[in-house]
Parts: structure tokens; sequence; C-alpha cells
């Protein structure tokens, strides 16, 4: 009985911690008290760690504390969402893995990185034809359907190009957060607003504006509208952290804030 009691107060006092206490140190600090803690959870089997030390860059820069802070959010995600094949395509523990890891390398710095927006990963063999806008799609989120989709061939060309800008998977995965990320009520959403409206502010100043498009730094399709620009600077974020830092630092700063991430990771 006792055991049970300590329990629950120990539930309490976290409960308490979290509604009281977290809020100002986010509005103090502008980041949440701690990011990962895993009392519980899905474990990787082998073959799939050995997917990820093979084939996942990222991963591979980890200190192994951090890789296994890595492998339970992948682990976490793959149980979280469904995979569903179309057009012939078969998923395998390679899809499930690389994919899963890619949104988890997006989401590393945010203690909610499990977001509800979409609900399942649909992934056909090639570009595929949208009965919508009949037009031919790499990818796409769709919040309507809860749904991501890929094309796995361009999905795999984001990793066998690592510095030229472009990663489907970082893509697609960065709509879906933005879309979150203005809606969620939890401590990395707000953090994830404030530093937008920062980034709005930033670019709002017109020699911003005409100093990043003059760069060529980044590709024309990110001047569409704000959730294609966002997607786009993720995409340089992580493929191409140094030259963004340097040519772009205050850009550069408040996406890091903006995911609350260790750029330490990125080298």
């Amino acid at each position: 009985m006792e055991v049970i009691q300590i329990v629950i107060v120990v539930f309490i006092a976290i409960c308490l911690f979290m509604a009281i206490v977290e809020p100002f140190y986010v509005l103090i600090f502008n980041k949440p008290i701690f990011i990962h803690w895993y009392p519980f959870g899905e474990k990787l089997s082998v073959s799939q760690r050995g997917i990820l030390e093979k084939e996942f860059v990222f991963y591979g820069k980890l200190s192994d504390k951090r890789k296994r802070f890595f492998e339970f959010r992948v682990a976490a995600f793959i149980s979280k969402y469904k995979f569903i094949g179309k057009e012939g395509f078969v998923i395998t523990d390679e899809v499930k893995v690389l994919i899963s890891a890619t949104f988890v390398m997006l989401t590393f710095g945010m203690r909610r990185y499990l977001i509800n927006v979409f609900d399942k990963v649909i992934i056909y063999p090639q570009a595929y034809f949208s009965t919508i806008n009949k037009e031919f799609h790499k990818g796409e989120f769709n919040p309507r359907v809860k749904a991501v989709v890929f094309s796995w061939k361009d999905f795999e060309e984001g990793f066998l190009h690592r510095n030229d800008n472009i990663n489907l998977g970082l893509h697609e995965f960065a709509h879906a957060l933005y879309f979150h990320g203005l809606r969620g009520k939890d401590q990395s959403s707000i953090v994830f607003a404030d530093a937008y409206v920062k980034i709005q502010e930033y670019l709002v100043q017109p020699k911003v504006l005409n100093h990043l498009i003059a760069s060529n730094y980044l590709r024309i399709y990110a001047y569409t509208n704000q959730a294609e620009f966002f997607a786009v600077v993720l995409e340089h974020f992580f493929e191409t952290p140094q030259l963004f830092k340097q040519e772009f630092p205050e850009l550069y700063y408040n996406i890091k804030d903006m995911i609350n991430f260790d750029d330490s990771d990125l080298k």
C-alpha cells in the first residue's frame, strides 16, 4: 500500500511540476526543461539497429548515449504509425527504419515528437498520380486524411545526395511539423511558434529577403509560400549546416531554436 501511495505522490508532483514550473522555464529560456526521458519504451531489433548504423549517417555521429535516445524514438515511431505500400510496394524493415529515422532526426530536439497530425505513412515505388490535382507527385503531407506520402525512389535519392539540399523525407515531414507546431499546445509547439514569429519578423525586412533571393542559396520553390519556405529551409539546415550558418546566421539560429536542435549533432 505504501508503494502505491508513493507512486501516486510522485505522479502528482510530476504533474504539478509540468503544469506550473515548466511554463515559466519555457518563458524564460525558450526551451523545455528536459527532452529525453524513456523509462519504458519499444526497442529496435539487432537488424533494425544495423540499418541505422549502416545507412543513416546522422545516427553514426551521435554519442552512445544519444544513439540510445535515437533508437528509442525510431522504435516508438515504427510502433505508432502505420506503413502502407501502394502499387505493389513492399514495406521492409529498411523502409520503416529510414523513414522513421528521418522524422526522428528532424524532431530530435523536441520532447513531444510523436505528433497526431498524421497517423500513416504511404509509400509508392515512384512518383504517383494524384486524382485530386491531376498531377504526378513525389511526396505530400495531407492533413485531411492524416497521411504523409512518399515516392520511395525519390525518398532514397535524398540519402544518395547528402549535400544538394534536396531531401524528400525532410521536406514532407517538415510540412507535418509546421502544421502541428503552429496549432499544438505542448511546450515544444510553444517554442516552435515563438521562433516562427521571429523568423517572420526577420523575413519581412526587404533587405533580408532580397539578399536571400539574390544568393540563390535556397531554391526558388522556397518562396512559394510560408510552409514551403520552412520545408526547404529545414532541408538546408540538415544538409549544408555550416554554409547555412555562414551565409545566414540569424535565420540559421532561429531555425535551430524553433526545433530546439543541438547542432553539435550535425558535425
